[in-house]
């Protein structure tokens, strides 16, 4: 099979599309066929090395967490599912034409592979920092770096639950924000004092690591109301930082009912082949992402 895969720590010119033998399912898991695999920034931030020290994986390795697909093989232990259902979920070399899930859901109907590849690992994320934040109905938080997956995720489960949202974005994202409910206002210089002027924060999310934590510390008046999910210097300014995820099997009972009810709705916006893996990331990197981006295989 085809797979996306690296053998050295670095920038995108790592990432290599080989030939690689098919994982088979072990003990509680399914293997699918991949339809999609969601690009998300933990991907380049592994390929980088920046987790090495926290949490290191030995090379060569595959890349991606979330993906979509039919399940094609079943392992030991394994009920609720059959060979040929459509599922979304998180595992392992997700980038590849074969991955094996250890957490998987039915894909709500009518909902496309591709879409469906971009929510898992956004939507633990955004239910782990919304739970860790403390943030309650009718409380305001603050999300700094609202307009990529994790962000379009938070503002919709915040909105969900009563709870008022600030979202800061780029210029060309605001109508992006408010369209999910958001009060929406642009980083840049001033942002701050243009937060402050919509009144007052409860709780503030650091989504894109854009060294604003001590700005939100400010802003919320309390480091133990903010979280990062995305700037290791957290521990200077007294902030937790939000790596460990949570039930994984938990979130995506919540996707599947917040899908269903028509309450979350994540677009792509953009989708690359196995073969352009690396664009993926820099495009990642870069940041300014509406919605998600997916691999398409």
């Amino acid at each position: 099979m085809k797979k996306v895969s690296f053998a050295e720590f670095g920038g995108p010119d790592v990432l290599r599309l080989v030939d690689a033998e098919e994982p088979h399912a072990g003990p509680g898991q399914v293997r699918i066929a991949v339809r999609a695999a969601g690009v998300n920034a933990v991907d380049w931030r592994i390929r980088e090395g920046q987790f090495q020290k926290v949490r290191p994986i030995e090379l060569p390795a595959g890349v991606g967490l979330d993906a979509s697909g039919v399940v094609d093989e079943i392992g030991v232990g394994v009920e609720g599912v059959e060979i040929g259902d459509r599922v979304f979920g998180e595992g392992a070399s997700t980038y590849a034409e074969f991955a094996v899930l250890s957490a998987w859901a039915a894909m709500p109907d009518g909902l496309p592979f591709e879409e469906a590849a971009g929510y898992p690992s956004v939507v633990e994320t955004a239910l782990r920092v919304i739970r860790q934040v403390g943030v309650r109905p009718g409380q305001t938080l603050l999300v700094s770096g609202a307009s990529g997956g994790v962000g379009s995720a938070v503002l919709q489960i915040a909105r969900d639950r009563g709870i008022k949202v600030i979202g800061t974005a780029g210029a060309a994202n605001q109508d992006y924000l408010r369209g999910l409910g958001a009060i929406a206002t642009s980083y840049g210089e001033g942002w701050a004092e243009r937060v402050r002027r919509l009144g007052r924060v409860d709780a503030a999310l650091d989504i894109a690591g854009s060294g604003v934590l001590r700005e939100l510390v400010e802003l919320t008046g309390d480091p133990q109301r903010v979280i990062t999910i995305a700037d290791l210097g957290a521990p200077e300014f007294g902030v937790r930082f939000s790596g460990e995820a949570g039930s994984v099997p938990e979130a995506l009972a919540e996707a599947v009912d917040l899908i269903a009810r028509g309450a979350l709705h994540i677009p792509v916006e953009k989708s690359y082949t196995l073969a352009d893996a690396a664009a993926a990331h820099i495009d990642s990197r870069a940041g300014h992402t509406r919605g998600r981006r997916v691999v398409v295989v």
